[in-house]
């Protein structure tokens, strides 16, 4: 049916513009002809096809502007004919003799805008008697374009100043309250009850119609700000309040806003506010009024001249009464209404007072005072809006210190759910990192992260398991900058900071900890190193704040990771505060970090790659360690050479045990460089990376790669050039030779990384004898590539210096590991291993 009715609406609208061209073609001719009474004629026949029902507004509205067309070329020859000395009151009169009054009305119009042009009549008397005619036409579609003809054709022909404008105005004022009956009328119209959404429609596209005249009323020069405010305002108002329609009221309300200029608004508050108690109940009045106050706050933007006027009138006194009668007179208001009302209002107060904290928490206060009977907000729409007022201080202020000074702020956020707390959290957090904002003390501390505590902890039993996995590592991540970005030069409350930061993120789960602990780790690391001056007593005096109260409160705060489990970041914080401690010259507390540390290494971590991780980290971290004394150090290094022999993978083995040989050579400690337990864990290391190609060769028929005894020849070039004269030009030439034999054999496995390693390596060598100096002479003895004549002796000579390192190595199992025409080589080494 609906498809059927849009095709017969064409029909229409095809047939009455052909109806409508025919007529303007013959109304063209007798114009041309300067005919004036068939132009007369053809003209009112043209405008009969106005006075269909059939068309909805939007399709009545193509064929009226081309009947306005072709009334803009009757309305050029109407002036032509006054030029050649036609009476324009002749004419006036003769147009009245059409026969319907539609197309009478059109013409009168027409005639009358060349009448007014003309000034042989007072221009008030004119319109005046327009606007009385127009009275004529009551249906509400054809009524409303015959005004809005009335309204456009005369608008730039009225008067600007003295009377006569007063005149105008008063009639165009008059010309509203037909639109207005006639828009109310359209709802009235008799029909099914389906149809009702067809006419509401139709009201809907009338709408711009409705408020034209005002439009041109506002753009007349003459209506200055008396006249405005003792005529054209009050008598507007009293027509909008009397004709009792909602639809009406709203677009004139917001036509009233939008037309006139801001100032007028402004001189005029209190009579405009006065109004809106009196609207309809179901006149979405929080639109109009939000609309209202967006214009004050731009126009109070625009410029700092005109903030005396906002002072001067009171406006926020009076918005913000407005407002709370409003609420008070529609108790049926949606809780979305009311906040988008006070939103505004925190808006307009934010531009125009932006310092008077006292009004935007005045502001704050009242929508706390609407939202407590209402608990948890559960509509979307009003929740945005919560967002919206939250929002509208940081977006001002760019300071949350300026924020939390705000008593009813985080009053407001508790009506509002878990998910929308966290988006707010984010906004702040967001906000705070933008501006770089520095929240110095332990107070605005705790009260920043009460207004965050959606991202801190669950709220409201809700569960976190629901949350997508990607927006809670950035909700985390965002908390753990914002807590690395808290800072204070004064240590003592740079101590509260932390206190109070760790309160608050001790209470958000197993799951946010390792996100929250390490930020809050590495700010406590911070002020460890702010203690370390020169005259700071690192046990401090009673009540103050020491490095050793700080590591305190450290290794408590990493125990809590015990419970998430997560030991391999619990393992790396207990390194890092280890490596404080060895700063603050602490050597008690570093070994209890250190402690710590080798019991979730034995107790918590058995994942085989997790457990190399630990121990390169535990061995870089000790390997920098100089506060120990010769027996903790050496109990910590036995532990961490034990642990590196007992890895699951001979590679991973031989890496950790060549590591290990770093924590006998410090270069800047002279008291710490044992050569001869360096060459021990070299000679270890090349020992495990034997047994590894013993069991390559026993599992997969070939020796594998030479890559473990590249690396170890690399250690073996760096304690040479560090001056460990236990490693010598022999040792290394020996090596060389050896991984060239193994490379060359044929049960060795092709690895081209490994070939390009070692090949770096005799590169470096090379380089280093060319170099000359020292470094030069200590490299000479070093041949770069190896001859196979001398292959026996230097493999012997190897084992000769190397023998004692392979202590309780297979014999047999040596020489499988190698070739088949090397292994009489290694048959003679042999007897090296046994000595």
């Amino acid at each position: 049916m609906m498809v059927d009715g849009v095709e017969d609406e064409e029909k229409w609208l095809a047939a009455g513009i052909a109806g409508l061209q025919q007529n303007a073609f013959y109304m063209h001719r007798a114009l041309d002809s300067n005919n004036l009474r068939d132009a007369l004629k053809y003209s009112a026949q043209m405008l009969s096809e106005l006075r269909t029902s059939k068309l909805s507004p939007q399709k009545y509205y193509q064929l009226y502007m081309r009947a306005f067309d072709e009334l803009r070329k009757l309305e050029m020859f109407f002036k032509e004919e006054t030029r050649r000395g036609c009476s324009i009151i002749d004419l006036y009169e003769l147009v009245q003799h059409a026969g319907n009054i539609l197309p009478r009305l059109y013409l009168l119009c027409t005639v009358g805008s060349v009448y007014i042009k003309s000034k042989e009549a007072p221009a008030k008397d004119v319109l005046k008697d327009l606007v009385e005619m127009c009275r004529g036409i009551q249906h509400p579609v054809r009524g409303l374009f015959l005004r809005s003809y009335l309204s456009q054709i005369s608008r730039d022909k009225l008067p600007d100043i003295g009377s006569e404008c007063y005149t105008a105005c008063e009639s165009f004022i008059l010309l509203a309250d037909p639109e207005l009956r006639l828009a109310v009328g359209l709802s009235g119209l008799q029909g099914p009850a389906r149809e009702k959404d067809k006419r509401e429609k139709e009201r809907s596209e009338l709408r711009d119609l409705v408020g034209k005249n005002l439009h041109v009323l506002s753009q007349i020069e003459g209506v200055d700000l008396d006249m405005y405010k003792e005529t054209v305002l009050p008598r507007v108002l009293e027509q909008v309040v009397n004709c009792k329609d909602e639809i009406a009221q709203c677009y004139l309300m917001d036509c009233i806003i939008q037309v006139f200029p801001d100032e007028y608004h402004l001189q005029t508050l209190e009579i405009l506010l006065g109004a809106f108690p009196q609207l309809q109940p179901s006149v979405d009045i929080k639109t109009v009024l939000s609309r209202l106050m967006e214009r004050l706050s731009n126009y109070a933007a625009s410029s700092t001249e005109v903030l005396p006027e906002f002072l001067q009138v009171e406006a926020f006194s009076k918005l913000n009464n407005a407002i709370g009668k409003v609420i008070e007179a529609q108790a049926d208001m949606p809780i979305l209404g009311a906040v988008t009302l006070y939103s505004s209002l925190l808006t307009f107060t934010l531009h125009v007072h932006p310092d008077r904290l006292d009004y935007a928490d005045q502001v704050l206060g009242a929508c706390v005072k609407k939202l407590s009977g209402e608990g948890k907000l559960e509509d979307n729409r009003a929740t945005k809006q919560i967002v919206a007022l939250l929002s509208a201080p940081l977006d001002k202020y760019n300071d949350i210190v300026t924020v939390l000074k705000l008593s009813n702020y985080p009053s407001v956020m508790e009506y509002v759910d878990s998910e929308t707390n966290k988006v707010m959290a984010m906004v702040i957090i967001q906000s705070i990192m933008k501006n770089n904002t520095q929240i110095s003390t332990a107070d605005k501390v705790g009260a920043l992260f009460e207004l965050i505590k959606g991202l801190i902890r669950d709220l409201d039993g809700a569960a976190h398991d629901q949350v997508d996995e990607d927006d809670f590592k950035e909700e985390q991540n965002s908390v753990a900058r914002l807590i690395q970005m808290l800072q204070n030069d004064d240590t003592e409350e740079m101590f509260k900071i932390i206190c109070t930061v760790r309160k608050h993120i001790l209470t958000g789960g197993p799951k946010r900890l390792p996100f929250t602990v390490p930020p809050l780790v590495f700010s406590s690391l911070k002020l460890v190193r702010q203690l370390q001056g020169p005259e700071e007593n690192p046990f401090g005096e009673e009540g103050s704040t020491t490095p050793k109260k700080v590591f305190q409160l450290l290794n408590q705060t990493i125990e809590t990771l015990y419970g998430v489990p997560a030991p391999e970041l619990a393992l790396r914080l207990y390194l890092q505060c280890a490596e404080a401690a060895n700063d603050s010259d602490l050597e008690p507390v570093a070994y209890e970090f250190f402690t710590q540390a080798y019991i979730l290494y034995e107790e918590e971590i058995s994942d085989s790659r997790a457990q190399v991780t630990a121990i390169h980290l535990i061995i870089g971290t000790l390997q920098r360690m100089h506060v120990f004394g010769v027996e903790n150090r050496d109990t910590l290094t036995h532990k961490a050479t034990g642990y590196s022999a007992k890895l699951l993978k001979k590679p991973d083995q031989c890496r950790a045990v060549y590591a290990c040989s770093h924590l006998f050579w410090v270069d800047d400690q002279d008291n710490m460089k044992d050569g001869e337990r360096v060459l021990l864990c070299l000679k270890r290391a090349l020992r495990i990376a034997n047994a590894a190609q013993q069991m390559s060769n026993a599992t997969r028929g070939s020796t594998g790669s030479v890559t473990l005894f590249v690396e170890i020849l690399n250690k073996y070039l760096y304690f040479f050039e560090k001056g460990n004269t236990q490693i010598n030009a022999a040792a290394i030439q020996s090596l060389i030779e050896l991984i060239t034999a193994e490379m060359q054999s044929e049960s060795n496995s092709p690895d081209p990384a490994a070939d390009a390693f070692f090949a770096s390596t005799l590169r470096y060598i090379q380089f280093q004898k060319q170099k000359g100096g020292a470094v030069g002479e200590k490299y000479e003895p070093i041949k770069a590539s190896a001859d196979n004549s001398d292959l026996t002796h230097s493999i012997e000579r190897f084992a000769v210096d190397t023998g004692r390192g392979f202590g309780g190595v297979d014999s047999f199992a040596i020489g499988q590991a190698f070739s088949p025409r090397n292994q009489s080589l290694w048959s003679r080494v042999l007897v090296f291993f046994v000595c």
